[in-house]
């Protein structure tokens, strides 16, 4: 599987940006994908989760709730990830992953990661 995420930049307070992530190659192979960030001096965190096969069920974090929203394009092999309300505290590279567990909130149970998209946002 190659994941490759775009769509990152830089924004201010209260902005929005969309993600995207590109999958390519066997893509049946998982049943979900999901999005992680990592801040300088902070551990990898969960962001939000969909199935990629069998529905559309969706999973976020509590930070995250109500202002992002994680969907999917079968038809392009693409999810997406729409920031609302963008905060300071969002500023990381964000990463795309897909699992073999169905909406799992744990990095260790994914095991294809795109390369990253760099959000800031300023105050």
């Amino acid at each position: 599987v190659q994941l490759q995420a775009s769509g990152g930049g830089l924004v201010q307070t209260g902005g929005s940006l969309r993600l995207s992530c590109a999958a390519s190659g066997s893509i049946s192979s998982f049943n979900t994908m999901g999005w992680f960030r990592l801040a300088p001096g902070k551990a990898r965190e969960f962001v939000a989760a969909i199935n990629w096969r069998g529905g559309s069920a969706t999973y976020y974090a509590d930070s995250v709730k109500g202002r992002f929203t994680i969907s999917r394009d079968s038809a392009k092999n693409t999810v997406f990830l729409q920031m609302n309300s963008l905060k300071p505290e969002d500023t990381a590279v964000y990463y795309c992953a897909t699992s073999e567990r169905k909406l799992s909130s744990y990095s260790d149970n994914y095991n294809y990661w795109g390369q990253g998209t760099q959000v800031t946002v300023s105050s």
